[in-house]
């Protein structure tokens, strides 16, 4: 697998980005399995603490190197290493305590519509109506995910907490991805490796909270197995990955496998956690993947 890193053929990228989709998928199932076992933001401290620790020894030339880019717009660099790494993980793991790794994963699809009409809100990109129409189609399939296939609930307003809060976590990476045009002309070392650091710091008192509530986290081996998944694999090595890829295929064609997490998930909830995939999760996903390819194409 190393010596396939630094290679650029298209078979060795695909191979990358189905490793890190199912390591992705693997991240839905461990928030999952620590719903009750790991205080959900304590476990988002130890994942970014953890990469951090591990990055920065490596991105500390780059730092270096950058630090008269990164005084000049750390406020920026502050703002996205808040939103992406840390908020929106921490939202996802306090969504996986009250709703279903399957229904998350498949809510998260939605992002790229939402990254579409995040930039037409900030930035005025132009809708066209075909994309209007891709849009309405997933907020359909959404709509079904959220209300569980049982429209009678819009009456009740009877909805999953831990759906709506996916849901919130899924605009906050949008409005990240979008925001990433700002991003500072740093290295991706540099950029990687602060943001990580950001992370670990924000999620800091969060944990603190967690602990002053009785919210502790017991030091078992299966316990210290999720952390080091979730700050290793889910962290290092799949972005990685993900990176290089991005570096062989380009940003596009990457995108398009992001739709293999809750097909992955699905699979590992079913084995692992027991879920059982009903027919409004197959509904609802063709519509909001049905959604993304007329957006996308628009």
């Amino acid at each position: 697998m190393l010596s396939r890193l630094t290679t650029a053929s298209p078979a060795a990228a695909y191979l990358f980005l189905i490793l890190t989709m199912a390591i992705w998928a693997g991240n839905h199932i461990l928030g999952r399995w620590a719903a009750g076992v790991i205080p959900p933001m304590t476990l988002a401290f130890l994942r970014w603490s953890l990469a951090a620790v591990l990055m920065l020894p490596f991105a500390y030339s780059a730092i270096r190197a950058d630090w008269p880019i990164v005084r000049q717009t750390w406020p920026r660099i502050l703002l996205l290493g808040f939103m992406g790494s840390g908020i929106y993980n921490t939202l996802q793991y306090i969504a996986l305590t009250g709703t279903t790794a399957t229904n998350a994963s498949i809510l998260n699809s939605w992002g790229p519509i939402l990254i579409v009409l995040a930039g037409a809100s900030l930035y005025r990109d132009k809708l066209r109506p075909i994309q209007l129409s891709g849009m309405a189609i997933s907020l359909v399939g959404v709509a079904i995910i959220v209300l569980h296939g049982e429209f009678a609930r819009i009456a009740t307003l009877s909805f999953n907490r831990g759906d709506l809060v996916m849901l919130f976590a899924t605009g906050v990476w949008a409005l990240y991805t979008t925001l990433l045009r700002t991003r500072p002309p740093i290295s991706t070392l540099s950029f990687v490796g602060l943001t990580y650091a950001i992370a670990g710091v924000v999620n800091l008192p969060l944990a603190a909270w967690e602990f002053s509530h009785g919210q502790t986290m017991a030091m078992t081996p299966s316990t210290i197995a999720a952390v080091l998944y979730a700050g290793v694999l889910a962290s290092l090595v799949a972005y990685l990955l993900y990176a290089r890829s991005v570096e062989i295929i380009g940003a596009n064609r990457t995108g398009v496998f992001i739709h293999l997490i809750p097909l992955f998930t699905s699979v590992m909830a079913m084995v692992l956690l027991g879920e059982q995939p009903a027919l409004y999760h197959a509904a609802g996903f063709a519509l909001i993947l049905s959604g993304v390819f007329i957006t996308q194409r628009g």
